[in-house]
């Protein structure tokens, strides 16, 4: 089993930044892929930037150039570096981790999420 814990939402006026963090209950060194996800009300959750275990990098068109995915494996932690945002960042922000943990394929693992509410 793997637990994801995010931290980091919170309110910012338009143009501003935030940091969301996730912890990871394991290593993340043998992770398949790690990534952030998103869901506004009323919308599908989709993915907002991911990396994968040889560290490809992928970001989502609406956010590339303003976020920045990056994972630190000695503190097993993802963040989301985000700057200029808008309101139409306003989502609730889901870690995810694909993982493999023998026996059994891969599956995937969910935070609980973290509210990020961009002010206009």
């Amino acid at each position: 089993q793997v637990q994801l814990v995010e931290s980091g939402g919170g309110l910012v006026q338009a143009g501003g930044s935030l940091r969301l963090s996730c912890v990871a209950s394991r290593s993340i060194f043998s992770f398949n892929a790690m990534g952030w996800y998103r869901q506004a009300p009323g919308k599908q959750r989709e993915l907002v930037a991911g990396i994968n275990i040889g560290g490809r990098l992928n970001y989502a068109d609406s956010v590339r150039g303003r976020f920045t995915i990056t994972r630190d494996i000695s503190k097993k932690t993802l963040y989301l570096q985000m700057n200029s945002l808008k309101p139409e960042d306003t989502a609730v922000y889901y870690c995810n981790a694909n993982v493999l943990l023998t026996p059994g394929p891969p599956r995937d693992y969910w935070g609980q999420g973290t509210q990020v509410t961009v002010s206009s």
